[in-house]
């Protein structure tokens, strides 16, 4: 089987920070090198961590970008970013050594999950960033790798240590009460380690990164493509979506992400049902929220539209996927035509959603649909 396009040194900076619910970089370069000689400009509107933009990066092309969790945007906008190694630990040694601590959590979880020292430096970084008013590279791909570091499973070797926290997984934050228990019941301690060596570890896999410049951080938009506003005027110039929904019934993304939340300024604690992209109501409910996604797709100024969707279901909700994306076309107005659906590639794609969200259920089968406006 020919290895993944995620361990190749020039990816890297694709995997800045783990993510649940990632499709395989081969999907979108596959697409976009079938259409690279019109130069298109290309359109994310579930962008999650951003592996669009930067396949569409690697390729030259200029892409758009949409999520409505700052975590995924946040790590969509390293994917823009123009690396400077040297510049970006230069700010975050600034940081600590110049900036308060403000908001300095202190719950169970957080005196289980970082060694006072660490908590003190991530939260000098962290009130440094939030008060930066207009972004540029170093501070993108700073918060981006803070994002990566934050937290997951320990090493056996100090100096293989590549995150900030107690055990704990690397794509979602458990709930702070399990953590707490778990570290507790395992007698297990917080690393107390230098936040710089690791973010200079982590950092210097980017060296081997070679990528187009033609890009923008504000690319990588936070918003809802469900709604006209997400996408302005200046925005409307795709002609390739590439994109893969959530699953219907998949609706804890935010929360599940709640910690890396709490580092790009939310609550220090969980907070449910906050953001969801899309209503996971009913069936029908659900395929008319994402109707309303590809209407404003349809708003593109460009006179071909092609979608490319990857969607999958939890099997738990014994729903159709084909039908699912059919009905979201219907409703969304405008006429479409399926030009072809067939599996994705793989059989471990298909629990790509299901494997990072720890659902223990059966596998379940990715589609990818292409689908041109009439």
């Amino acid at each position: 089987m020919p290895r993944s396009l995620a361990y190749e040194p020039r990816n890297a900076l694709n995997a800045i920070c783990p993510y649940f619910t990632m499709f395989p970089l081969e999907y979108p370069l596959r697409v976009l090198r079938g259409h690279c000689k019109s130069s298109p400009v290309v359109m994310d509107p579930f962008c999650g961590r951003g592996t669009t933009l930067f396949a569409a990066r690697q390729l030259g092309l200029v892409s758009r970008g949409i999520d409505s969790s700052p975590v995924a945007v946040a790590i969509a906008r390293a994917k823009l970013c123009k690396i400077d190694v040297s510049a970006t630990l230069d700010l975050a040694q600034h940081y600590i050594k110049n900036d308060e601590a403000e908001d300095l959590p202190d719950t169970e979880f957080f005196k289980h999950a970082f060694s006072p020292t660490v908590l003190q430096q991530i939260c000098a970084i962290r009130s440094a960033l939030l008060r930066t008013r207009r972004d540029n590279d170093s501070t993108a791909l700073l918060r981006a790798v803070m994002l990566g570091c934050l937290h997951g499973p320990r090493s056996k070797s100090i100096d293989n240590q590549a995150y900030l926290s107690n055990q704990m997984p690397r794509t979602f934050c458990a709930k702070p009460d399990y953590s707490v228990r778990y570290w507790r019941a395992n007698e297990l301690t917080p690393p107390d380690i230098d936040i710089i060596s690791i973010l200079r570890r982590k950092l210097s896999l980017l060296r081997h990164s070679r990528l187009h410049n033609n890009v923008s951080l504000a690319d990588a938009r936070l918003g809802d493509s469900r709604l006209a506003q997400s996408l302005p005027k200046h925005n409307r110039d795709f002609s390739i979506v590439i994109t893969s929904p959530p699953y219907y019934g998949m609706k804890t993304y935010v929360e599940d992400q709640w910690l890396r939340n709490w580092f790009l300024g939310g609550a220090s604690y969980v907070q449910l049902n906050k953001n969801a992209q899309l209503t996971h109501s009913s069936q029908n409910v659900f395929a008319e929220s994402l109707g309303s996604v590809w209407k404003n797709m349809g708003r593109t100024h460009a006179n071909d539209l092609h979608m490319y969707i990857r969607f999958g279901v939890i099997p738990s909700k014994k729903v159709n996927p084909k039908k699912m994306i059919r009905d979201s076309l219907d409703a969304s107005g405008i006429s479409w035509r399926i030009v072809s659906t067939r599996p994705a590639a793989t059989a471990s794609s298909g629990r790509r959603q299901a494997d990072h969200m720890s659902i223990k259920s059966a596998a379940a089968t990715e589609f990818d649909f292409h689908v041109c406006r009439r």
